[in-house]
């Protein structure tokens, strides 16, 4: 582990060159090493003072501007720069786009080394803000508080908060007023919870001591204006939790799934949780070209319901469908995929190693009328093998939508193998998708690729690339 170098040190006039990894920027220190800075937005020119050195790089913050960038923005969010959130607010929507597709060449060409096709445009959201239909937020007894405020002498009063993390502190909680992430009534509830919270002696989750009645709230819409609302609970005080649904309920007659959990883990994880129906459905429902897709608590959909949209029709399209072909789609999910290009594929066969996706993909599939999808639960490296093949038939297009850490490689050794006239690979992380694109690449040309931008205001990419058979 590289040591500790404590000595601060300001630079001087120093120009931010580049948009880097993880939302911040970058730039040259005078001795040739890397300076990474958040905040701040290329073409900058800023003093840096640094608070950690290693061997190749600096870290360190902007404390004084002495030009600002033409591409410079005022972020509208009165919690940018402490939240951590939307880390590029402060730059014009026009240059994170070129950012972003940057980003996604520069991976395929350095790691993953292969012959590319010319570029497709990235493709950006018409909605830059208010785009989420997901937002998770926590209690906290102890808010975090701002340097003015520790600084001053003055009472401080409530220390309740309800809202983000910051940055590298699991225990720090900053309290949101506004949050430009997700629609209303997403922030008129947010509030609501804290002030019903505050007003009532409802205690708020101190995750050192490991105690408090409220742990963590979580919001989701969808477009067809349903909204679920999910709160922890820390501890079982049944007048207290009802006292507060009540209410919630009450005061937003929109809700239409109201739910809870007690959850005294030692994290605050969903998934391995009991979920307690306590108003209306226990899911809400999403609709895309008249498909109509139901979401509980623990389902993964992308977080961005009109981009996923526009991700899904660039899928087809890559796809190039005629009705004939079999379809695998890998990581499948709950099915969103597999069901959106069924009409134009003979059959669809979705594999996914989460049982509950599994079992929402067959709902839909049947609230839907898709009777040529069929959906199985496995781990894929082991589940994709000769005989699941032999069994539903071999595939003429695979699609596959991994997570972050991309294709296991017995995956990639069985694509290979079977070696489909398509691949279509959607990826949330361009640099595992470069190196399984490196590990396909004797077979398969990729002949596509467009990135989509799922995620205004941040760094994150999707990317969607079409493998054709060599």
């Amino acid at each position: 582990m590289a040591k500790k170098n404590t000595d601060k040190v300001v630079f001087h006039q120093i120009k931010v060159l580049d948009a880097g990894a993880k939302g911040v920027s970058v730039a040259k220190a005078p001795d040739g090493k890397v300076v990474f800075i958040p905040n701040v937005v290329p073409g900058d020119v800023v003093d840096v003072q640094t608070f950690k050195k290693r061997k190749a790089y600096y870290e360190g913050k902007a404390v004084h501007f002495h030009e600002f960038s033409e591409h410079r923005v005022t972020p509208i969010c009165e919690h940018f720069g402490v939240c951590g959130g939307c880390k590029w607010q402060n730059m014009k929507y026009s240059q994170q786009l070129y950012y972003k597709q940057n980003e996604v060449l520069n991976h395929l060409q350095r790691i993953g080394k292969v012959e590319l096709p010319e570029f497709e445009p990235i493709l950006g959201s018409e909605k830059q803000f208010f785009y989420r239909n997901k937002m998770e937020f926590s209690f906290s007894n102890s808010r975090w508080l701002t340097e003015k405020e520790i600084e001053s002498t003055e009472d401080l009063g409530n220390r309740n908060a309800l809202g983000f993390h910051i940055p590298k502190m699991w225990d720090k909680i900053l309290d949101i007023n506004k949050c430009h992430l997700q629609e209303d009534p997403s922030n008129a509830i947010r509030n609501e919870v804290r002030a019903f919270a505050n007003e009532h002696g409802l205690t708020f989750f101190n995750p050192r001591a490991h105690e408090g009645l409220l742990r963590t709230l979580m919001l989701r819409t969808a477009s067809t204006g349903e909204i679920m609302v999910l709160i922890q609970f820390f501890e079982n005080d049944k007048a207290k939790r009802e006292l507060l649904l009540d209410h919630l309920y009450d005061k937003f007659p929109q809700i239409t799934s109201l739910q809870y959990v007690i959850n005294s883990k030692a994290n605050d994880t969903l998934y391995d949780t009991d979920i307690k129906l306590y108003k209306g459905r226990d899911y809400i429902l999403e609709e895309m070209e008249g498909l109509k897709f139901s979401i509980n608590a623990k389902s993964f959909y992308q977080t961005n319901s009109d981009q996923a949209y526009e991700l899904y029709k660039i899928t087809r399209d890559f796809a190039g469908l005629t009705g004939n072909e079999i379809v695998y789609d890998l990581y499948t999910g709950t099915g969103t995929i597999a069901q959106f290009v069924s009409k134009k594929a003979k059959k669809v066969i979705g594999v996914e190693s989460v049982p509950e996706a599994i079992k929402d993909a067959k709902l839909n599939a049947e609230r839907n009328e898709i009777t040529n999808c069929e959906f199985f639960v496995g781990d894929m490296k082991v589940v994709f093998n000769d005989d699941f093949i032999a069994q539903h038939g071999h595939p003429d297009v695979i699609i596959t939508d991994p997570p972050r850490d991309g294709m296991h490689k017995d995956v990639i050794e069985q694509i290979m193998k079977i070696a489909p006239e398509k691949v279509v690979y959607v990826s949330c992380n361009s640099a595992t998708q470069a190196r399984d694109l490196a590990l396909m690449d004797e077979k398969y040309k990729v002949t596509r690729v467009r990135p989509v931008d799922m995620f205004p205001q941040t760094h994150h990419v999707e990317n969607v690339v079409l493998l054709e058979r060599r």
